[in-house]
């Protein structure tokens, strides 16, 4: 016990003494020592990329299962187990427990943490009881559960160091996605979309979770922490209280822009990135205007929480096009000269990619070419649309000022991707992206807001896209900077776990039906798959450990995708329409709640 507990701090700088500076250099020695897997993503750039590089393209054919841990809990298993030193850290969806795992004794449990919640929060958790991972920081495990409360677990004892509540339920506020350590703060954002909530961000102070700020989606500048004149959009000031004024009346007190997604930071700008999701409610027609901030890619400086620029990228939704996924941040060559890139695959089917430090727009190219709602995004700098999709009439949802039944949109509300992150190497340049390739039919309806009720307002119904390989996903690499596909893997069902890419040339990734797949870097040729128990939409990591790589992932069918199977759901319109969508996944899968950990013989 006494070399496990010494190495989960073994990067630590003992002698200093600030409680801020000897988290962020602990964590930041942690991240650097690719035997780790100390961050949701890997790093703090949302890479999801490994230097270790013993399990290669051309001996992954050879992988075996090295051990398994089952979680006891069913419904779907999102995010991944954090390594650091000896001790695995696994979590799972509702009711939230924490293992940590002796990597030393085949797995053996050291501690378990159950937290004591009220089961009435599950009714207001959008799209299944998902928990998206666990952050590190500080000596500290940091979870997020599902009634939003946030807790600091002493990573050696699992004892409870600090709690905060950080919504309420009764509203519709849950917790669903990971925390983000940077720095001397931890990072939690907020679900509830569905349920009329008024997204933000919040930074709670790692030492002892005391708030340091908050910042609203929506709202007053006090609120939305912006500064009229040096916060930029597409490099021009946002204007006094620009999170009012695009709505209509008190609309963005209960306006959406939820937060539930990725996050990442670069510690030279001290700025942390992350996107806001779709406004409320999802029938457009009761919310007219731009409904900023919602649909928005932030960067925030870490201390302050004050914005130093945003892009609204899709104004006025009107398909629930979350803007939540990861934003991943590279630094590459633009017209022969070096950029600090930040790259998004957006759910409303268009990859962007802009400087992080400016928030210049630089590419905003379609990724799945059956996006049909839009023909474009206006690039000309000197056009009143600059940076504006161009909606095609017959795929918008309200028309002449009404409610409009709209078929055959793509993509679907879920997304040309949901919040399954994609991976990025430094060695090929290319991003490698697990898509949905599905389409819907929607029909938006009046409703009234009530607090803690679904504040929806459409019916939705999907289906995979026409004209295509008939399936409901692809695997794709796609060039950044070109803003194109390089090469496309078809699947029968979306792509709905993590991606992962190694200095070994390969890509891991996992499918619905359950299997982990690997291939090449270089040209997506598949050299190893193997089924696991469940569905996977875990996120796939690597660590190494004893000298050995081991490549790991959580399989457990459910989330958006598989709330039919996780909830027991038939009506084909269900589950916001996914239900019949994926009717067919269950001839391949059923529940799960298993821990994979593959390494070579």
């Amino acid at each position: 016990m006494r070399k496990i507990l010494s190495t989960v701090c073994m990067t630590a700088f003992m002698a200093l003494s600030v409680g801020a500076a000897y988290a962020d250099a602990e964590l930041d020695g942690l991240i650097g020592d690719a035997k780790n897997w100390a961050a949701q993503a890997g790093n703090y750039s949302n890479t999801r990329y490994s230097t270790l590089n013993q399990i290669n393209k051309d001996n992954v054919k050879d992988l075996k299962v090295s051990w398994t841990f089952s979680t006891g809990v069913l419904r779907g298993h999102e995010g991944s187990p954090l390594v650091i030193g000896d001790v695995m850290y696994v979590h799972t969806p509702f009711p939230n427990i924490v293992y940590a795992l002796d990597l030393n004794n085949d797995g053996a449990i050291l501690w378990k943490y159950q937290p004591t919640q009220d089961p009435n929060v599950i009714p207001v958790m959008c799209c299944d009881t998902v928990n998206r991972g666990l952050a590190y920081g500080d000596g500290k495990i940091i979870l997020h559960q599902a009634d939003t409360t946030v807790v600091a677990l002493d990573a050696k004892t699992g004892a409870v160091a600090w709690s905060v509540k950080n919504g309420d339920p009764a509203i519709g506020e849950t917790g669903t996605s990971a925390p983000h350590v940077f720095g001397d703060k931890v990072f939690i954002g907020i679900s509830g979309g569905e349920f009329g909530v008024r997204g933000s961000i919040t930074a709670y102070n790692l030492k002892d979770g005391t708030k340091a700020w908050r910042g609203y989606s929506m709202g007053p500048d006090s609120d939305t922490l912006m500064d009229p004149e040096k916060t930029t959009a597409l490099g021009k000031p946002v204007g006094k209280d620009s999170g009012i004024s695009t709505w209509e009346g008190d609309q963005w007190k209960i306006g959406g822009g939820t937060t539930w997604g990725w996050y990442s930071y670069d510690p030279a700008l001290n700025l942390v990135y992350y996107g806001s999701g779709n406004p409320s409610t999802w029938n457009p027609s009761q919310r007219p205007g731009d409904n900023k901030w919602s649909m928005t890619i932030w960067a925030r400086d870490l201390n302050t929480g004050v914005a130093k620029w945003v892009y609204q990228m899709t104004p006025h939704d009107e398909w629930d096009y979350d803007g939540i996924n990861e934003m991943i941040l590279t630094d590459q060559d633009v017209d022969g000269k070096p950029r600090k890139l930040l790259t998004h695959f957006d759910r409303n089917g268009f990859g962007y990619t802009l400087d992080r430090e400016s928030g210049e727009l630089l590419v905003a190219q379609k990724y799945d070419p059956a996006v049909n709602w839009s023909t474009g995004v206006d690039m000309d700098k000197n056009s009143p649309n600059y940076g504006r999709p161009a909606v095609v009439a017959q795929y918008s949802t309200h028309q002449n000022g009404e409610d409009t039944n709209t078929t055959g949109v793509c993509p679907a509300a879920l997304g040309s991707k949901d919040q399954q992150p994609a991976a990025y190497s430094p060695k090929t340049k290319l991003f490698y992206v697990p898509t949905n390739h599905v389409c819907m039919d929607y029909e938006p309806f009046r409703v009234s807001y009530t607090a803690g009720q679904p504040y929806v307002g459409a019916t939705l119904s999907m289906y995979p896209a026409p004209n295509s390989h008939g399936g409901m996903g692809n695997f794709i690499a796609w060039d950044g900077v070109a803003g194109k596909i390089v090469w496309s893997l078809p699947e029968q069902f979306s792509v709905w776990s993590g991606a992962l890419a190694t200095d070994g040339d390969i890509v891991f990734y996992g499918t619905l039906e359950g299997y982990l797949k690997a291939v090449s870097a270089t040209d997506g040729t598949l050299l190893y798959k193997f089924k696991t128990p469940s569905g996977i939409i875990g996120n796939v990591m690597t660590y190494e450990h004893a000298g050995k790589q081991y490549v790991s992932v959580l399989s457990g069918v459910g989330g958006w995708a598989g709330i039919g199977l996780a909830a027991g759901l038939t009506d084909p319109n269900a589950g916001l329409g996914a239900v019949g969508g994926y009717a067919g996944l269950s001839k391949y899968t059923a529940l799960g709640g298993q821990l994979t950990v593959f390494t070579l013989p």
